[in-house]
Parts: C-alpha cells; sequence; structure tokens
C-alpha cells in the first residue's frame, strides 16, 4: 500500500512510519517545512494547501497532527491552540481524501471523548461526555465529517488511550519519578486510566489501515484498564519501587489548573471492543506486560 501520514514525527507517528514500512509499504510523510527527504511532501493546513501530487496513488492516509494537551496549563489561548492543531489539519485532509479519491482516512481522535465515565465500562457505542477534552474530541472527530459522508472512502477515528512508551508520551514522563522512589497515587486512586503499550498502538493503527472491516471510532486501548492505584502499584513493582506517596486533588488542581479536574484526576474504563470484535490480538493484554516491555526496551 501507499499511505501518507501527516504527524510523523511524534512518538507514536515515528514508530508507525518504520512499522508500516518493515511491512513493505511505502510512506510519505507530510511536513510543514520544505521537504528535505525523497519521502516528504509539503503542505500548509492554515492556507489548505498540500503539495501537487501528494496523495496520488495513495491507498489511506493516517492523520496523527494535534498539540500536546498536557504540554502546558490550559488558558483561552492554549485550548484554542489544541483546537486549531486538529481540526484544521484534519479538515484538509479529510477534503483532499475526497477530491483525490482516497478510499481510507485514520484520523487521530482520544479517549477523552467519553468524559469522565467512572466505574462504567466503555465501548464505542457510548456518546460523548462533557468538558472542555470531550468537546475538543467531538469537534476533531466531525471535522472528518467531508469524508465520512463521501461515498468509498472509509473513515477511522482512533480514541487513544495512555501509551506506555520507553520515552515520550505522558509515561515517558512520568517513570523518572517512580525511579527516583517518588512514585504516587494521584488523588483517590479510583479513577481508570485506559492504557495501550506502544507496540500494540503501532499494530493496532496498521490493522485499522490494511482492513476494510474496520471503521468508524476506534477504542486504542488494552482490554484491561486499571484505576489509578493499580496502575501506580503495577510501576512500582516492575520498577522495584515503593509508592507510598499520594498527591493531593487539590494540590493536582493548583498546580495544573483545568487539566488535573478533567484529565487527571477522572478517567474513562474504555475497552476495544470495535478491535477486538474485528479480531485483533493484543501482544500486551495486561499492564505489568506493557510496563515490563517499555521498561526494559
Amino acid at each position: 500500500m501507499r499511505v501518507v501520514i501527516a504527524g510523523s514525527s511524534g512518538m507514536i507517528g515515528t514508530s508507525l512510519v518504520a512499522s508500516l514500512r518493515g511491512e513493505g509499504h511505502e510512506v510519505l510523510r507530510l511536513v510543514r517545512r520544505k521537504p528535505a527527504a525523497p519521502d516528504e511532501r509539503g503542505w500548509d493546513p492554515p492556507a489548505g494547501r498540500i503539495d501537487a501530487g501528494a496523495l496520488d496513488g495513495v491507498d489511506a492516509v493516517v492523520n496523527l497532527c494535534g498539540a500536546g494537551v498536557a504540554d502546558k496549563r490550559w488558558n483561552d489561548a492554549r485550548k484554542q491552540v489544541l483546537r486549531d492543531s486538529r481540526n484544521v489539519p484534519t479538515e484538509v485532509l479529510a477534503a483532499a481524501v475526497v477530491e483525490h479519491g482516497v478510499p481510507t482516512l485514520v484520523n487521530a481522535s482520544a479517549i477523552g471523548y467519553y468524559g469522565d465515565t467512572g466505574d462504567d465500562v466503555v465501548d464505542e457505542t457510548r456518546g460523548s461526555g462533557s468538558g472542555f477534552l470531550a468537546d475538543l474530541c467531538r469537534e476533531w472527530e466531525a471535522a472528518t465529517a467531508v469524508a465520512d459522508q463521501a461515498p468509498g472512502v472509509r473513515v477511522v477515528r482512533l480514541r487513544t488511550g495512555l501509551v506506555i512508551a520507553q520515552a515520550g508520551g505522558l509515561f515517558g514522563r512520568i517513570k523518572p519519578l517512580f525511579a527516583f522512589f517518588l512514585g504516587g497515587r494521584l488523588g483517590d486512586g479510583t479513577q481508570y486510566m485506559p492504557w495501550i503499550s506502544l507496540d500494540d498502538a503501532i499494530s493496532a493503527i496498521r490493522f485499522a489501515v490494511e482492513n476494510d472491516k474496520v471503521s468508524g471510532p476506534v477504542n486504542l486501548t488494552a482490554p484491561s484498564p486499571v484505576t489509578n492505584a493499580e496502575f501506580t502499584r503495577t510501576v512500582g513493582h516492575v520498577l522495584h519501587r515503593p509508592t507510598p506517596w499520594v498527591v493531593p486533588g487539590f494540590v493536582l488542581k493548583a498546580a495544573l489548573g483545568e487539566l488535573a479536574e478533567e484529565g487527571v484526576l477522572v478517567g474513562q474504563r474504555a475497552v476495544p471492543k470495535a478491535l477486538e470484535r474485528n479480531g485483533f490480538q493484543f501482544l500486551h493484554p495486561a499492564l505489568g506486560a506493557a510496563v515490563s516491555a517499555a521498561v526494559n526496551g
């Protein structure tokens, strides 16, 4: 297959490029600077421009664009950056997919679509929740509408959870805290953390690209979500570190503001029903194995 990837420089994008090429697919990367390699094509999402010929003969477009939700404290300006970095590229790519007759668009989204679901087990049939993150994801997914409504175009919306990787992402940031005996529960620890290993995330995205039966929303999560308390104990066990600490909710709210209330102290007990229904096999269905793989390489 010939696959175009937008957002190929991030943790997931870099690994996805290597994985697709390892399976014999041709990969072209969309870049916002002047192309400097044979596999690069230029584009300018705010201007709605993609280099001529970039989508010729392409079988699938994978869009992973989006500024990091937890990179900075939220304010009105930051929230607008989070929206624009997702919605604008998605709208441009969705329109281009239709215009150039590309049969598949695999578009990023996030598990925050569901809002705070408490102890409820949620799959892809669950509606959108409330709050900024849920609104952000709902708008992000809605930006695929042109492609979603076009005949002959298959659209997959990846609702990704916490990716467990050796470096990068949220886990890459918190791992050193555990290594230095500073790992601990966040708030009361009862909030669920839908997670997935990087290996399984990449395999699942490739699975979505390669399999025509996969469409619509797909929870990119492992089949066994855990609470924050369980997550903390498991990471501590793998790293052979005690985890006696508790970071009170009010401290997290003071430090992170709205991000703590929506992204740290609440969660989703999400399960990957769409992947399992279509026969996807997880390499790391249990958290301990995923953490061990991330720690030991």
